[in-house]
């Protein structure tokens, strides 16, 4: 499989009446109509759009595609690339201004947009230096035209489509970085970039057409694109299109989702809502004394793990049965409680520019604090190791991107003889396990040539029962000495429910007590000297990534 030709026909190789997607038709309705699309129908739908845009004379043009998760956006995706063309997923939460300056370094001649983007999109049209000629609207009844239009002309014969040979190995996805620097780099990747990904990732983790999964995180985004979008459909399994971030809870009942694809923080609050609704039923210790049981009897092969906590899996919809999940650290404690429960969690560590997964775990191959192992069809090795052995972690293989858009002198720096340097910092186990301690460009360099990595420091602060999310950084007090400090987020009902109402000053005296308990178990040289405490969440990318840039600037 080396084209997304191949991964559709992978796809429908079972049942082609088996679901692909579901969604509901009006998420605001009392009542709502759901919606099932069948794999024959899918298909059906890509080949006419793609027919539909290349009779528009689109081919080997880019498309800029923008919207939420949703049919219309992973029907346009496929249509797009399977059709010769080049597609650009854009964050449809950024400000107009930054949406407008990704749409023209793009060169996009064509847009695919949701309504609430109607008057972005009309005043780009309107704009002497937009190259955006053609622009339709997932919203109107003209998307569904477009369709019909693709099906007629195939139906009268045409049948360019098929004729088309894809060039697995050119850029035919543009996806800009998520922004947590100041300037978004416009990655290029192929298909054969992202297909071998999957296939690496498969022998990994698997799947299966009986599998429901939850897409909401942003679809434009590589994490959720590959792994819910793609990775599902090759193994041709139905997703179901989440109502929006407070729904998650019940979409995973009414769907019966099997396979959930996060980030932490979701997972993590999901949990502390679960910890509580126990604590407030006052059935702790009975929970505690079943885990026991159940962890004692798995020693001997025996789960009875989905019959003991039947009544809190069913907050999960009662079918969830694993968790792959990225981009940032779990707390050790939570991953432990979720596989207590009978809920496999499987971490992955990846960038845009690899297609995204560099290493993952496997369900019986784990090792606490590492982000997996390397997958099959990748090198990695780590450059200028300090004396504990940590470095650059740089990757060489078939899902590392082509390059930067545009932007040779950014390529040049990053990609040297095919080898890819992250900008992560961490070192390899045995057995090629992986471990990251901090990114490069965050990384805070003493006057005495100490390297803190701030991740390390941020996690140990989360953990905190009051803190809801901190960071590390530097001030330089003099030419001599630089102090660490941290912005710390802090749960104002989590201290009053348990301690009473407080002064602002009570409040900070607190976390600075527990911040003083983390110290002590730490290097002199890792002290946090200064902190600043707030109730209001730190700046982040829609992939719930701390704009760090913006919070130091700050």
């Amino acid at each position: 499989m080396e084209n997304f030709r191949q991964l559709i026909d992978i796809a429908e190789r079972g049942d082609d009446n088996h679901i692909v997607y579901k969604f509901k038709k009006d998420v605001t309705s009392e009542n709502p109509e759901y919606v099932e699309i069948k794999y024959k129908d899918f298909k059906k739908d890509i080949k006419s759009m793609a027919t539909a845009l290349l009779y528009l004379k689109l081919e080997k043009q880019k498309i800029i595609l923008i919207g939420n998760n949703r049919y219309e956006w992973c029907v346009s995706y496929l249509a797009i690339t399977t059709g010769n063309m080049c597609v650009v997923p854009i964050d449809r939460a950024l400000p107009e201004k930054e949406l407008e300056t990704l749409v023209k370094r793009s060169k996009a001649t064509a847009i695919i947009y949701e309504d609430k983007h109607k008057k972005f999109v009309e005043n780009i049209l309107n704009q002497k230096d937009s190259s955006i000629k053609t622009a339709i609207n997932m919203d109107n009844e003209e998307f569904k035209q477009l369709i019909q239009v693709g099906q007629d002309l195939i139906e009268m014969g045409d049948n360019y489509y098929n004729e088309i040979e894809i060039d697995s190995k050119k850029m035919s996805i543009m996806l800009f970085t998520s922004g947590t620097t100041s300037e978004p780099k416009a990655v290029m990747l192929s298909q054969y970039n992202i297909c071998s990904n999957i296939l690496a990732i498969g022998r990994y983790v698997k799947l299966y057409p009986k599998d429901v999964l939850l897409s909401f995180l942003p679809i434009h985004h590589t994490f959720e694109c590959t792994i819910t979008f793609l990775f599902g459909l090759y193994w041709g399994a139905t997703v179901a299109f989440c109502d929006g971030l407070r729904y998650i809870q019940k979409n995973l009942q009414e769907y019966k989702i099997s396979v959930f694809v996060a980030v932490p923080l979701i997972l993590e609050n999901m949990y502390k809502k679960i910890q509580k609704a126990i604590e407030d039923k006052g059935k702790t210790k009975l929970i505690n004394k079943l885990v026991k049981i159940s962890n004692t009897l798995l020693k001997v092969k025996i789960d009875l793990r989905k019959i003991l906590f039947k009544e809190i899996l069913k907050n999960f919809g009662g079918n969830l049965r694993v968790v792959l999940y990225g981009a940032a650290p779990m707390d050790k404690n939570t991953i432990i409680g979720y596989n207590d429960l009978g809920i496999e969690l499987i971490q992955g560590y990846g960038l845009t520019e690899t297609s995204p997964v560099i290493s993952a775990e496997t369900d019986k191959q784990k090792r606490p604090g590492s982000v997996g192992l390397v997958l099959d069809n990748l090198d990695v090795k780590i450059e200028n190791k300090n004396e504990e052995g940590i470095g650059e972690i740089t990757v060489k293989g078939p899902s590392v991107m082509i390059g930067y858009y545009e932007n040779e002198k950014e390529t040049k720096k990053v990609l040297k003889d095919g080898w890819f340097s992250t900008g992560d910092y961490g070192f390899l186990g045995k057995d090629k396990f992986l471990y990251v301690t901090g990114r490069k460009k965050d990384i805070i360099v003493l006057q005495n040539g100490k390297n803190v990595y701030p991740q390390e420091i941020e996690f140990l602060i989360n953990k905190i029962p009051y803190v809801i999310e901190s960071i590390v950084y530097q001030r330089k007090e003099s030419n001599t000495d630089t102090m660490l400090c941290a912005k710390i987020v802090y749960d104002k009902d989590a201290i009053e429910q348990n301690l009473g109402k407080k002064t602002e000053q009570e409040y900070e005296e607190i976390i600075w007590k527990e911040v003083k308990n983390i110290n002590q178990n730490l290097p002199i040289y890792k002290h946090i000297k200064k902190i600043t405490i707030t109730t209001t969440l730190l700046a982040k990318t829609t992939t719930q990534k701390v704009k760090r840039y913006e919070e130091i600037k700050q």
